[in-house]
């Protein structure tokens, strides 16, 4: 059974979180995965996500996929009891999922039952292809990717941060370009997509 907890802003839906996954988190451990962040200015949110996992009382082990080894990979994300997958350049973070071979550890996984969370690019890259999200991060940054078909866990394409600066005209673009194209799924930072096997809801926070 396929769970999956997609956000744009995680720190933000923490309480929908805690709703989703029953709020028994005490000495759990979690593969913290801030690899897409490695490019980006602006990277506030790591700290934030990894503060609101401690504060429920989840150990976040970090894995920087870009870095580690691959028996490292494959240890922390089968031993560890979720996969967290912070925001950032969702090419750049495909690029090192493929290259590494995480992509398919982490299919596995949620195929098996693991609890998948996403934030931002984290969400993005669960879809079939991240070709739709030219508009809002630069494929440069990823320059061996190759194929932008990425892990397909998902059969909709989230669309994060919809009606949120920075990203308002970025997103605006997608919808515009890809409605009716693709089954795009927009989320403010406020809200959530919560998977549970086939089931697809939409869940806003009351924050």
């Amino acid at each position: 059974m396929r769970k999956m907890f997609l956000s744009s802003s995680f720190a933000v839906v923490k309480d929908l979180f805690v709703k989703f996954s029953g709020g028994k988190h005490e000495g759990r451990r979690v593969t913290f995965i801030p690899t897409a962040s490695l490019t980006e200015e602006v990277t506030f949110y790591v700290e934030a996500g990894k503060k609101a996992l401690e504060g429920m009382g989840l150990i976040v082990d970090e894995l920087e996929i870009s870095t580690a080894t691959n028996e490292e990979i494959e240890n922390k994300i089968k031993s560890n009891d979720y996969i967290y997958t912070t925001g950032g350049n969702t090419f750049f973070l495909l690029q090192e999922l493929k290259r590494t071979g995480a992509d398919k550890i982490i299919i596995e996984q949620v195929n098996s039952g693991k609890v998948y969370v996403g934030e931002s690019a984290g969400s993005i890259v669960l879809s079939r292809s991240i070709e739709y999200v030219k508009d809002m991060d630069d494929v440069a940054a990823a320059p061996n990717i190759g194929s932008l078909s990425s892990l397909g866990l998902v059969d909709f394409y989230p669309v994060p941060h919809y009606t949120n600066f920075p990203f308002t005209e970025s997103v605006e673009s997608i919808i515009s370009c890809y409605e009716g194209k693709l089954e795009l799924v927009p989320i403010s930072n406020t809200q959530a997509i919560v998977v549970n096997d086939g089931q697809c809801e939409v869940w806003s926070s009351e924050t």
